[in-house]
C-alpha cells in the first residue's frame, strides 16, 4: 500500500468523523446513538472510498442512518477534499462495519459462558473437567517373521 493512499485513508477517517457529528443534519443520522467512521479504504487511483462505519442502534436505525449518509455524501465530499487539499476529492460510499457486530457477539458469547461457568461452580476462564481416560488397550499381539525358514 502506497504511503501516500494510507495517509489519505487515514486523514478521511478523522475529517468525517468530525464532519458527520458536527455538520450532518439528516434526522435519520442523528437518530442514531452513535457513530463513527471505522475504516476508510480508497482504491487504486484514489477516486472512490468505501467508508466503513459503526452504528449503534437497532438495525432499523442503523439501516436509516446508513441511507441518511449516503445522501449526505456528495455534501461531506467537497469539505472533506478541501481539508485534506486534494485536487480530487474522492466519491464516497457508506457501508455498515460487520467487525464491530461480531465483537460484540463474541463477547456476548464468552459473557454468557461466564454466567454458565459461574452456575456449574467452575471458575470462569478455566477448562473443564476433563473425563479419564480410558484405559489403554493392550499390545497388539507380534507378527509372524516370513524369513524364519529361509536358509
Amino acid at each position: 500500500m502506497s504511503q501516500r493512499k494510507q495517509r489519505v485513508e487515514h486523514g478521511l477517517r478523522d475529517v468525517l468523523t468530525e464532519m458527520i457529528a458536527r455538520d450532518v443534519r439528516d434526522p435519520r443520522v442523528r437518530a442514531a446513538t452513535l457513530i463513527t467512521v471505522t475504516k476508510v479504504e480508497l482504491n487504486i487511483d484514489l477516486s472512490v472510498a468505501t467508508v466503513y462505519t459503526s452504528i449503534i442502534g437497532d438495525d432499523a436505525t442503523a439501516d436509516a442512518a446508513l441511507a441518511g449518509l449516503a445522501k449526505a455524501a456528495s455534501y461531506l465530499r467537497g469539505p472533506a477534499g478541501r481539508k485534506l487539499n486534494l485536487q480530487h476529492a474522492p466519491e464516497l460510499r457508506f457501508r455498515r462495519d460487520a467487525s464491530v457486530d461480531m465483537t460484540e457477539k463474541l463477547a456476548a458469547i464468552l459473557r454468557d459462558d461466564e454466567v454458565r461457568a459461574r452456575a456449574a461452580g467452575r471458575e470462569p476462564g478455566s477448562a473443564a473437567p476433563q473425563p479419564p481416560a480410558p484405559p489403554a488397550a493392550p499390545p497388539a499381539p507380534p507378527l509372524p517373521d516370513d524369513d524364519e525358514g529361509v536358509p
